[in-house]
Parts: C-alpha cells; sequence; structure tokens
C-alpha cells in the first residue's frame, strides 16, 4: 500500500457538553452552543477546509451515573452529561459541507437491524455517500435500564448478537442491484422485481424477514467503523470494521498492534489494504514550544479527579466509589466487568499486577485526562515530524485527532499542522472525490454475499 499522501484523518466527535476529554468545557475558549446546528456546522467547514476524511460521533445511551450510583456528581461535573442523537447531528454538518465523512454510533444491543440499515442507508443517499456507521455493542447496565431491560448482556455475547445483526444490515444494504431501478414511464416499470432480494433470515438472536426499502446508495453501502480490542471484540473487528478506531500507547506497541491486526484481517478472507487503522491522539501545537507547553498546562489543569472515575464507572459497568484507592480489585470483580474489557486488559498488564487496585486503573488508563491517548505536543513541524514517523514505520494508516477543546483543537491543527503534514507529502492537498469510500482509497463497496 503507497503511505505518500495517503494519511487518512478523521474527528473524534461528541454530540454533548464536552469533547472526549470531559474537562474541555471548562477551557475559557471553549464555544458553549452545543445544542445549535451551527456549533457542528462551524466544526464541518473547519474540517473539510483542512481535508480531513471524516468526522464521526462516539455516544452512549446513558449519562456516566454508575459512580455512587448516582448522577449528580456527573451533572455537577459536566462530564459527558448531555447526549444528542448523532445521526440527527450528521444531517446538519452533511448540508454545510460537500465531500467531509460523516459517521455516527449506533448500538447493535438496543437497536433493531432494520431501523439501522434504513437510518445509515438513508443518510448516505441525502449525503452523497459520506456517511459511516461506528458499530458499538454499548457498555453498561445504565443503557440497559434506559433502553427497557433490567441489565447489559455478557460481553462475549453481545459480539455474538452483533455478527448476526451485521451480516441483516449488510444483506439488507446490497438487497436492491446497483441497476435494479428502471424509472421506464412509458411501459410503467418502476424497478426490475428480479434484482431485489427478499431477506429471509432465521438465525439464532433474529427473525428477519422481509424486503429492504433504501436501495443502494452512493458509495455502495454505508462505511463501518469499529474500535474492538478485546479479543472478541479484537476479532469481531478484523471481520467487520472497515476503519478500525484502536488506542496505543507508543510507536512500537503501535507497530505490534497494526502488523497483528492487518493479520487478523487477512485470516477472515478480507484485503489487509481495504482496512484502515488509525489510533485516537491528542495534538496541541503552538507557535514555539513554549507557547504549546503553556497550551498543555492549561488543558491538563482543567481535569478533575472525579473525571476519571466517573468515566472507569461508565465504561468498565463498576462503582468506582465502591472501593478505595489502595484496595485491590478481586478476581471476581476483574472477570464480572462486562464493559471495555480492553482497559480491564491494559491495566492489568502496565500495572503489572493480577489484581491491580482503583489507583491503578485511574492512573494506567488515564480516563478523564489527556494522557487517555497518546499525545503530540510542540511546534507543528515537531508534530508533524511525529505523525509522520508513525505513518511511516506502518504503525498505523492515519489518525483520529481527538480535541481538547471545541472549536479551538481543531481550528489549530488545521492551521498549523495540516500544511507541515502537505509540505511532507503524507497528507494530500485536495479531496480525490466526493464519497467517503474515495476519499479514503478505497474501492466502491462490493454486493455483501449473503451466504458468508
Amino acid at each position: 500500500m503507497a503511505r505518500a499522501g495517503d494519511m487518512a484523518l478523521i474527528a473524534f466527535l461528541q454530540a454533548q457538553n464536552c469533547s472526549n476529554y470531559p474537562g474541555s468545557w471548562r477551557h475559557p475558549e471553549a464555544q458553549q452552543g452545543y445544542l445549535t446546528p451551527q456549533y457542528y456546522q462551524h466544526i464541518a467547514r473547519t474540517l473539510e477546509a483542512g481535508r480531513f476524511h471524516m468526522a464521526f460521533f462516539d455516544d452512549r445511551l446513558a449519562m456516566p451515573d454508575i459512580l455512587g450510583r448516582d448522577h449528580a456528581e456527573a451533572v455537577r461535573n459536566g462530564i459527558r452529561v448531555v447526549k444528542m442523537d448523532p445521526a440527527t447531528i450528521l444531517s446538519a454538518m452533511g448540508y454545510a459541507t460537500e465531500k467531509l465523512g460523516l459517521g455516527a454510533t449506533y448500538s447493535t444491543t438496543y437497536y433493531e437491524p432494520f431501523h439501522v440499515a434504513r437510518v445509515f442507508a438513508t443518510l448516505d443517499h441525502m449525503l452523497g455517500g459520506r456517511v459511516a456507521w461506528n458499530v458499538v455493542t454499548s457498555l453498561n447496565d445504565s443503557e440497559a435500564r434506559n433502553m427497557g431491560r433490567a441489565e447489559h448482556p455478557e460481553h462475549d455475547l453481545r459480539y455474538d448478537r452483533a455478527d448476526e445483526f451485521m451480516e441483516i444490515v449488510l444483506s439488507l444494504w446490497d438487497s436492491w442491484g446497483d441497476d435494479a431501478i428502471v424509472n421506464d414511464r412509458a411501459s410503467g416499470l418502476f424497478a426490475d422485481p428480479s434484482k431485489v432480494r427478499r431477506l429471509e433470515h432465521d438465525g439464532k438472536w433474529f427473525q428477519a424477514h422481509g424486503t429492504f426499502t433504501v436501495p443502494r446508495t452512493p458509495q455502495g453501502r454505508p462505511m463501518i467503523i469499529q474500535a474492538g480490542q478485546s479479543g472478541r471484540g479484537r476479532a469481531f473487528a478484523a471481520g467487520w470494521g472497515e476503519l478500525i478506531f484502536v488506542s496505543q500507547r507508543n510507536i512500537e506497541a503501535a507497530q505490534k498492534g497494526y502488523r497483528e491486526f492487518k493479520n487478523a484481517v487477512a485470516s477472515f478472507g478480507r484485503n489487509p489494504d481495504e482496512v484502515r487503522i488509525c489510533p485516537a491522539v491528542y495534538c496541541i501545537a503552538g507557535e514555539s514550544e513554549d507557547e504549546a507547553a503553556e497550551k498543555r498546562a492549561l488543558v491538563e489543569s482543567l481535569a478533575k479527579p472525579v473525571d476519571g472515575l466517573a468515566l472507569l464507572s461508565e465504561v468498565l459497568n463498576f462503582d468506582f466509589a465502591s472501593k478505595g484507592m489502595d484496595e485491590s480489585f478481586t478476581d471476581e470483580e476483574l472477570a464480572g466487568i462486562k464493559g471495555l474489557q480492553g482497559i480491564r486488559d491494559r491495566v492489568v498488564q502496565d500495572s503489572g499486577k493480577k489484581n491491580p487496585t482503583l489507583g491503578d486503573f485511574v492512573r494506567v488508563s488515564g480516563r478523564g485526562t489527556i494522557r487517555e491517548f497518546t499525545g503530540f505536543y510542540g511546534t507543528p513541524a515537531r508534530i508533524a515530524d511525529e505523525m509522520t514517523a508513525w505513518y511511516e514505520s506502518e504503525a498505523c494508516d492515519g489518525f483520529v485527532i481527538a480535541a481538547t477543546h471545541i472549536p479551538g483543537s481543531y481550528e489549530d491543527f488545521v492551521r498549523l499542522v495540516v500544511p507541515e503534514l502537505q509540505r511532507r507529502g503524507v497528507f494530500r492537498k485536495e479531496f480525490a472525490g466526493t464519497t467517503l469510500r474515495e476519499n479514503l482509497g478505497l474501492r466502491r463497496a462490493s454486493p455483501f454475499d449473503w451466504k458468508r
């Protein structure tokens, strides 16, 4: 795979009162218009001017209310408590741009295949083939209760269900032939019924019988984003994902993970060159090293201890107020984690402890701080050098850029770092086409093999 000019840049967004960094709303330059379309449209235009490939929204179906079994601390401190439906916001951003890709998170645990298929296929038509679905299985009991369930399903079972969910969604997306619609007014033939297939699915989790109502989209079908990093989640990502969002601590770990994941993709009979792997990073750029250091110090000062405790409780489905900082997790507690098992596994590995303490989870995960993701800090040239080194050494295919505050993080990155990446020849100066797949260097999606 050619490396010159192909680096993918993805913006990591939230349809909420803060960015991925929960302290971002406290930043003196953070805009507070997150309940308006203009807020998101400004972000979209900024990213399109910087030739970003895509902006995608992470999402949860509940606010972080597991800490202390109460929502009070999260609400009081503004810890990701405003959460709007991201698919709706894609429309607002899409109508303000022409080529920027746009993705949203929808859960396979709490939605139905036909609903998800129709929402994203419709969006892909309305936005000219620029849409992606970030597939998640959700995290915790708060989401379950919001969606009318008693508790969140066990980790591996969620992925078993999600595999079948994906088969149905892709089958629905590809149930119309590209040439099914005739529109022959003279003969009265609208579409060739022999080129529209009815789904007859009898599985373990779903009984789906019917004919889909949305023809194939400009890019064939919406792209699939996935972030599974645990054992079962990783297999799911390798089997289905087209853009893989990962978290890596350093370039050596990223290189190792890159090779292993590309091999996993190949083991499913898929072409590894058609899958993009992009780690999440924070970037803080300044005209000088001193300016960047001042910006970073300000950002770091915004974090509160409660941020990390609330977010760890959310993603691990465990009340972090129930243990002392020096108290170890039992084997039973670790085995019972239903949420992001990748965080649990990394804490066990990096702490060197079979039974890490609550403090180890806070320290190793970096949750609620900018230490959660790899950081590139300094002058534009320095940041571009580090990003280029990761990219050219096949540690990644690009980056998911998280924001320390909105919109300033993206404005700084586009103004300062993008020109440096372009000068190095690793990032494009113009869009390659009009659809998301074209701009990521991927071919139009071929019809899904229903007998897979």
